[in-house]
């Protein structure tokens, strides 16, 4: 079995490529494990290692080395793969998937916890034909997002510090509300929302768990609709939604167990952001993929470790 790192050198505050690669030699040396290390260069790249390497069929063990958008970008050359698993080297600034697996996660930063793991099939979203491990969404949310890849990484920022800072900025001068049309399966309806988001994890924004019972492999997803409110409201109820208490906002918030989500908008373009990456459309679909992911972690650890 080949053991394969993906190394996103521009991820996090500082390139990680020397330390990657000292630990790929110090599992060759002291396991004799194959290992191979290769640097993205663009946007979808990973992805695109990621899949080419796993159509030749042999077992290969993935280490997206990076931050989220890393993670998403080989899960997304992986999916659907028997032969192929994925894992993660902590390498960014929020690191929010790995916070699924509660204390376990610090055990991530060293291959040597990671290459004799347990193995375990991951469900995705399939957002438009993107695949998502973590959290869909659409609206403030996703511009919020959008805006932390805008505003750029500041030295003095954590990715919590950026992901407030760029509320702040969507809140004081962007629009928070959207009409849009929605279905839930057959169910149609028309308003003004702040944000849908398809939950498969806990946590994005630097750590805000919008649906904590989310489970990443029970074959299910939650989707929370947000209606539009005033700028005083959505300060206000800003805390609780981040908390994961939206369940306490029944006007205002609703979770729906619906297993496809459509969201079309007459108007303006939906910011969509699938585990921190974004993209804009007109029409947004999201459904539980009928792929699922091969993951391995530390042994015994538990993706649903922090769930409710």
């Amino acid at each position: 079995m080949r053991h394969i790192f993906i190394i996103n050198p521009a991820a996090g505050k500082r390139d990680q490529t020397t330390r990657i690669y000292a630990m790929a030699d110090r599992l060759r040396t002291a396991h004799g494990l194959e290992c191979q290390c290769l640097l993205t260069d663009r946007p979808g790249g990973a992805t695109e290692m990621a899949r080419r390497l796993a159509e030749s069929g042999e077992p290969l063990r993935f280490y997206a080395c990076g931050g989220d958008g890393t993670i998403h970008e080989v899960a997304n050359g992986l999916a659907g793969f028997s032969n192929a698993a994925m894992t993660c080297i902590p390498a960014g600034t929020g690191n929010d998937f790995l916070k699924n697996f509660g204390a376990d996660m610090t055990k991530f930063a060293d291959a040597e916890n990671l290459w004799d793991g347990d193995q375990f099939p991951l469900d995705l979203i399939d957002c438009n034909g993107r695949y998502c491990l973590t959290i869909a969404c659409n609206g403030i949310d996703a511009q919020v997002a959008e805006s932390v890849h805008q505003l750029g990484s500041s030295p003095l920022l954590s990715g919590r510090g950026s992901y407030l800072v760029s509320v702040a900025v969507n809140f004081l001068f962007r629009g928070i509300g959207h009409r849009w049309t929605v279905f839930l399966d057959q169910e149609r309806l028309e308003g003004d929302y702040a944000l849908i988001s398809m939950c498969n994890g806990r946590y994005y924004g630097g750590g805000s768990t919008p649906v904590p019972v989310a489970r990443m492999d029970d074959g299910k997803l939650h989707t929370i609709l947000v209606r539009s409110v005033s700028r005083a409201t959505f300060a206000r109820l800003f805390g609780a939604y981040s908390a994961g208490n939206a369940d306490r906002l029944p006007r205002l918030a609703r979770i729906s167990d619906a297993r496809e989500v459509r969201i079309l908008s007459p108007g303006a373009d939906i910011v969509t952001c699938l585990d921190g990456e974004c993209f804009r459309s007109r029409e947004v679909t999201m459904r539980l993929a009928d792929k699922r992911l091969n993951f391995f972690g530390p042994k015994g650890c538990d993706p649903n470790a922090t769930a409710r």
